[in-house]
């Protein structure tokens, strides 16, 4: 049985409920509605004591639906995104709307920012918005038109299309070159230079000895660093050897600024690749010269055309 336009919960108190949905999070729902957690929680109760069911269950630091909120959600998240939608593509028609791009703070300083210059010649009148962050983000709740992801091809989503794949080798700074690398003994006098991210043991040193084959590498010193830009920026810098992700630094390798440390069996090559995903299937004219901006960058550095 429907209920009449009279007897709706107010869109604000629905609103409350589906932003603490998306995010299972009454804080970063908060957030996100630019409002303090307790009025997001007061919307919440509003909306279940309208209702006479309780929607969400409340323990220590954490959320679950209830059955009953569950289905709400499922249904009223739908129906928020539709009009999120219309009510975007109306307020913005005829208006120029930047293009929002996300990626993780490692491709964005790496890959991108050398190659915007280009994109800005190509299309100047393209307004583009950059979000350099490490969270995986809805792209459509989010606002976001495009993202580079970096994932395993089973993982990504339908539509998603392949830039790149990665092959991690040694690369330091030329004023530091010696021998070519070519055993596990020959970095043991070395300071080592490590992206600290267990969850990709390829991009860590123990772990890409190991897929060669090695033994366990004893290294004079190892350096951590939480974000792999941070990792290359300290081999620029000549302060040890670090697992370079060769095709987001290219650039510096073709300009010198890094060299290859190790001979040339010495790589791995990762089950991970680099994805351009979009939010819609058919978005503006713009989204589309950026997107298929990307996919030209991409295809011509594979082909050698780029540095």
């Amino acid at each position: 049985m429907s209920l009449s336009l009279l007897h709706l919960p107010s869109l604000d108190l629905v609103r409350g409920f589906v932003a603490v949905g998306r995010r299972m999070s009454i804080t970063q729902a908060a957030q996100d509605l630019c409002l303090t957690q307790s009025a997001v929680s007061r919307q919440v109760a509003a909306l279940e004591a309208q209702l006479g069911v309780r929607l969400l269950l409340r323990g220590h630091r954490s959320i679950a639906f209830t059955p009953e909120g569950e289905r709400l959600f499922r249904s009223a998240d739908g129906a928020l995104q539709q009009l999120q939608d219309v009510l975007g593509s109306l307020s913005t028609r005829g208006a120029p709307r930047p293009v929002t791009l996300s990626a993780s703070i490692g491709v964005t300083g790496l890959w991108l920012l050398p190659r915007l210059s280009r994109l800005q010649q190509r299309h100047p009148a393209v307004d583009l918005r950059v979000s350099a962050n490490n969270r995986l983000a809805d792209l459509r709740s989010d606002g976001i038109d495009l993202a580079i992801r970096y994932a395993p091809a089973e993982a990504v989503p339908e539509g998603a299309r392949w830039l790149f794949g990665e092959t991690v080798a040694p690369v330091i700074s030329p004023a530091l070159v010696g021998r070519p690398i070519a055993t596990a003994q020959e970095l043991q006098g070395l300071k080592l230079l490590e992206f600290d991210d267990p969850r990709h043991p390829w991009l860590q040193w123990q772990g890409w000895a190991a897929a060669l084959g090695w033994r366990p590498l004893q290294p004079q010193g190892v350096l951590r660093f939480n974000q792999y830009d941070q990792v290359i920026q300290a081999a620029l810098a000549g302060q040890g050897v670090a697992l370079g992700r060769l095709e987001l630094i290219r650039p510096l390798l073709a300009d010198g600024r890094l060299v290859l440390a190790a001979q040339s069996h010495c790589t791995v090559r990762a089950g991970h690749a680099f994805w351009l995903l979009q939010a819609q299937p058919q978005p503006s004219d713009d989204v589309r010269r950026v997107a298929a901006w990307i996919e030209a960058e991409a295809e011509a550095e594979a082909a050698g055309a780029l540095p």
